[in-house]
């Protein structure tokens, strides 16, 4: 897999530990970004040095103009995110990079939602009228901007998703980013990246992430 050859505009829902280092490596690899929040004047310090390419807008606009967009502003704030900005996602892909997270009494990290329901299908119920892929949700944040520049594409990052033609767009995103894609089918499968999955938090290369979820064969 190569570079994506067709500059996409992309959006950004939340600038902050996720959204600030994918949306760096989308801008590396020659794409627009604006990086959306409630505040875009704050992000004049940050969106400044990086070009041309990069802008700061309110969430509105920012789901407005992109055609696929990152969503990954802290999960707790999310359903308020959809709500004010939904009108405008209808049509578009939308990647959730959210986690419904919480710890157990005894300490083990597990999904807020109920159990056999995923983030990702959680997502589609909320934006029917949008396509949701799954991605950049099982890492840890620090790591984004230095395994994707350091070593780039010797570490994966699963997707997943139930429209196949928007699920390799990700992939080439995420390849992209500096990340391999691994494809763990649709958003019902896509329990290994939740909280509480085998994948969560953690990174692999390739190769070991479809062993542990049972692709490798």
């Amino acid at each position: 897999m190569t570079n994506s050859t067709t500059p996409l505009k992309l959006g950004v829902l939340g600038a902050g530990n996720i959204g600030r280092p994918v949306g760096r490596h989308w801008l590396a690899a020659g794409h627009s970004v604006t990086f959306g929040s409630r505040t875009p004047e704050h992000l004049a310090p940050f969106v400044g040095p990086l070009g041309a390419g990069a802008t700061a807008a309110t969430l509105a606009e920012t789901a407005r103009t992109a055609d696929v967009l990152l969503l990954s502003v802290p999960y707790e704030a999310a359903a308020g995110v959809l709500a004010e900005v939904g009108e405008h996602l209808a049509g578009k892909i939308v990647i959730d990079a959210t986690n419904p997270v919480t710890l157990t009494e005894d300490g083990r990290v597990v999904s807020t939602l109920t159990p056999g329901v995923t983030q990702g299908r959680h997502a589609s119920k909320q934006l029917p009228h949008t396509t949701v892929v799954r991605a950049f949700t099982h890492v840890m944040d620090e790591l984004l901007w230095s395994r994707g520049t350091r070593q780039r594409h010797f570490w994966a990052i699963a997707v997943a998703g139930d429209d196949a033609p928007a699920k390799a767009l990700v992939a080439g995103l995420v390849h992209d980013a500096g990340f391999t894609p691994v494809d763990l089918g649709g958003l019902d499968e896509s329990a290994p990246l939740d909280p509480g999955g085998v994948l969560f938090p953690h990174m692999f290369t390739p190769g070991e992430m479809r062993a542990l979820t049972g692709l490798a064969g």
